[in-house]
């Protein structure tokens, strides 16, 4: 399986034959976007950014929602986004998104594992904020995550449907602030204010922020001074 530098290759899974068919039908890619201490220099994970070859993120979802075909894009990242993981050497925490109303089955999550192997809190699974919330799906995959030690983040909370009420059902290890929440908080008292008490709030509930989204010094001194766990964003590194 050699590295290639323009898409992702499904050929060599152990993946059921509709399933690996219609993983073979996309061309895409992965770039990753570091997740930083608050020295802004050591990385804590490393988040994977799909890229179509074709189309925007934004256009290959909505194509795949109206087909009824989430889940092949589900399964696309998980493999995909880590077999280019490997195949950079990373050794931080894998961050990869994961829609919020689908989840592996049984036979999937235990090929992923045979495929790749488990380590100890090797990968944070990412919820997303769209397309549709699953109570359901939040739960099974909250245990998923319990049984084999990997960690579950809130992608962009304060945008969407990821809000408090979100938090409560799913219970992350991370949640992380979504960019509109805290562009230009230094010079903001709202979202000063604001920022504040999600980052208390969660912190009563024992999970790390992440400030998501950082795009100025100013910002990342702000957010650091509130007392964020985790910084993202273009200040600190493009997605490459």
């Amino acid at each position: 399986m050699g590295e290639s530098s323009h898409m992702i290759y499904f050929d060599d899974l152990p993946l059921s034959k509709d399933i690996k068919q219609a993983l073979m039908e996309l061309k895409i890619d992965y770039v990753f976007q570091p997740i930083y201490h608050p020295d802004g220099k050591t990385v804590f994970a490393r988040e994977a950014l799909m890229r179509p070859l074709e189309m925007t993120v934004t256009e290959l979802i909505e194509e795949y929602e109206k087909a009824g075909k989430l889940h092949v894009l589900e399964v696309a990242t998980f493999f995909g986004a880590t077999q280019k993981y490997v195949l950079r050497s990373y050794k931080e925490l894998i961050s990869i998104n994961s829609f919020p109303c689908e989840i592996f089955s049984r036979e999937e999550v235990e090929t992923f594992i045979g495929y790749y192997g488990e380590e100890d809190h090797a990968m944070i699974i990412e919820c997303l904020e769209y397309p549709e919330f699953s109570e359901k799906m939040s739960r099974i995959k909250r245990q998923y995550a319990d049984l084999h030690k990997n960690l579950i983040a809130i992608d962009d909370y304060g945008a969407g449907f990821n809000d408090i009420h979100i938090v409560d059902i799913v219970n992350p290890d991370i949640v992380k602030i979504d960019r509109a929440l805290l562009s230009g908080v230094d010079h903001d008292e709202y979202k000063q204010a604001n920022c504040q008490a999600i980052i208390e709030t969660m912190h009563n509930r024992n999970q790390l922020v992440v400030a998501e989204g950082i795009e100025t010094e100013e910002e990342f001194e702000y957010m650091k001074y509130l007392g964020a766990d985790l910084f993202q964003g273009y200040y600190l590194a493009m997605p490459g």
